[in-house]
């Protein structure tokens, strides 16, 4: 083993990182919109859906489809930005990680 290697102090460590992380995401938000804002979503880290914003001119009683066509659209561009923010926040705690032999792309 080389000397002041320990694997098991460097997996809690990260263990310890990781949880920081997820309640750090927890608390941060991405914003996103379809329609040319007339459907706003905020998305936290966690991936769910705080809240919703909808235009009064956008409801629309005989052209639904639309309005649930538009709520799709914001809703799921607001979790690939929050997959996207985790992303990021995950490189960076992984670049940190300092394990012999663990250098494997795409592994987060």
């Amino acid at each position: 083993m080389a000397k002041g290697f320990n694997p098991l102090q460097q997996v809690k460590a990260l263990q310890e990182k990781m949880a920081k992380m997820q309640a750090d995401l927890a608390l941060r938000t991405v914003e996103a919109s379809a329609g040319g804002g007339m459907v706003v979503v905020t998305v936290n880290g966690k991936q769910e859906v705080l809240s919703m914003r909808i235009d009064r001119q956008v409801v629309d009683p005989e052209d639904i489809e639309m309005l649930q066509d538009l709520i799709v659209a914001a809703v799921n561009d607001g979790l690939r930005k929050a997959q996207e923010m985790a992303a990021e926040e995950m490189g960076k705690l992984a670049g940190g990680l300092n394990i012999p032999g663990m250098n494997i792309p795409g592994l987060f």
